[in-house]
């Protein structure tokens, strides 16, 4: 590669970076369901204040986002140990990946109206 050029990685570069990303915003849901779960012990009435914000449009489309990023998180992750431990995987890793996107992009638009039914009620109505 000529130098000064930007490295422009391919899957398998971009499947590292999601990993990482996923799993970033896996701990930081984890790092806050534990404060609002603590906070019950606290104050059960702020417990009670916070859990009412999450019974809206704005959280049930990140709670989408959440398991979002933890189904491809897991699938990619079954991806990292096939290429790690099979002997056939580095070959593979490509439509491996490709496999991991197609089952993801399946099953999340098969999660889709069961996860987001009541904001799809309370936006568009029934």
């Amino acid at each position: 590669m000529p130098a000064g050029t930007l490295y422009r990685g391919r899957e398998g570069m971009w499947s590292w970076v999601a990993h990482r990303v996923t799993g970033v915003l896996i701990f930081f849901f984890l790092f806050a369901h534990v404060l609002d779960t603590a906070l019950v012990r606290v104050s059960p009435q702020a417990y009670d204040s916070v859990i009412a914000t999450y019974k809206t449009p704005l959280v049930n489309l990140m709670e989408y986002g959440l398991v979002a990023a933890i189904l491809f998180h897991a699938l990619n992750g079954l991806r990292v140990i096939a290429v790690d431990f099979w002997s056939k995987g580095p070959k593979y890793q490509k439509q491996m990946l490709w496999s991991v996107v197609g089952v993801w992009v399946v099953l999340m638009a098969g999660s889709f109206y069961s996860i987001l039914q009541h904001t799809l009620i309370n936006w568009f109505g029934k």
